[in-house]
Parts: structure tokens; sequence; C-alpha cells
């Protein structure tokens, strides 16, 4: 039985009545809704408040699930909805748009970050390749972080964050483009001198 079959199956318990298969599907996706919130809202616990309210929008909602998308992706959509009505009721809003520059950030060679990864050099290259992917994470507009997030984070595949974010599947596949773009562009620097410092 696939993880969507058993979703629908819980789903199908509380749609007569039981109220324990929906904290089945509480326990299994809380965790995730709450690292999907955060990426918009920054408080954590402002953020876990969102993903409660987004559970108990979804419960209410439940009756009306008809199951033409995945129980999860959907609950993605009440999770990513509620955050953005947060943000507007607390006069936040997060970024719509970004500036990035696009040079040649596919044709570099990563491979040199992955060695001797236990020197002190190494380590603190990954510390600081680590914030400046968050920084650059942060700086994005909402919907290539979300699109970005979904994919990288959740490992939603394109269709499913295609239903999750309301959009066509090309725009999926133009967001989450646009996101690795402007996160290797942030990252190139850190990498280039990483690269020229080695001795």
């Amino acid at each position: 039985m696939t993880d969507r079959e058993l979703d629908q199956q819980l789903v199908e318990r509380v749609q007569r009545g039981d109220k324990r298969a929906f904290d089945l599907l509480v326990s299994k996706y809380q965790r995730r809704l709450i690292r999907l919130v955060s990426r918009l809202v920054k408080d954590p616990s402002e953020a876990e408040d969102v993903a409660q309210d987004a559970f108990i929008r979804a419960y209410r909602a439940l009756p009306n699930f008809r199951g033409d998308s995945a129980f999860y992706t959907w609950l993605y959509r009440i999770g990513l909805n509620t955050a953005k009505n947060h943000l507007v009721s607390q006069g936040r809003k997060a970024p719509t748009a970004t500036e990035f520059s696009s040079e040649d950030a596919e044709q570099r060679d990563d491979g040199e970050l992955l060695r001797d990864i236990n020197t002190p050099e190494s380590l603190m290259m990954s510390r600081q390749v680590g914030e400046a992917v968050n920084s650059a994470m942060d700086s994005l507009g909402e919907d290539l972080k979300t699109a970005i997030t979904l994919r990288e984070i959740e490992g939603l595949s394109y269709e499913e964050i295609a239903s999750a974010m309301n959009c066509p599947v090309g725009t999926v596949r133009s967001r989450i483009f646009r996101a690795r773009d402007a996160i290797a562009a942030r990252l190139k620097p850190l990498i280039d001198s990483g690269n020229n410092k080695r001795w």
C-alpha cells in the first residue's frame, strides 16, 4: 500500500467520524508542515501556531476532500495559504520578487568541496555555505521560496508542487530553476574564494 493510499484510508475514516485517524495524519505531517510554514513565518512559535491553525482548517475542510490530489499536497496548500494569511493579518508580507545574477552558475565544479570534509577549513566552509544557502533562501520571493522548499526539502514532485501551489507544472519548473539560479549566484563568490584559498 502506497503512502497516498494509506493517507486516503485515514481521510475516509476521519470523514466517517474517527477523530483518532486525524491524529495519525497530524503526527505524520506535523513536522513537515511546521518546516514548510517556517520558511515564510520566521518566528518558531508563530510557525507552530500557524501550522496548528492549518491543521484545524484542514480538519474542518476534510468532509469536502475528494482525493483528487494527495492528502499532503492538499494539506500543504492549506498550510501555505494559512501562513500567507497570517503574515497579512500581522501587517507583514513575504517578498514577492528577487534580484539575481545567472553568471554561469550551472557550469562550476563543486566536487572540490566534497574532499577533506573533516578538516577545519572544510568544516568552516560547510558552515559558511549553509549560512549562505539559508540567507539566499530568505531573500527569495515567496513563490520561488515555496517552490524550492517543496522540491528540495520536502521532496515533492513537480506535479505535486503544481497542485499545492495551484499553478501549471511549467511555472513550477521555472520557479525552481530561478530559485536554484539565485542561490547558486549567492554561493558562487563563497565557493570561488574557497577554491582560491587552497594551497
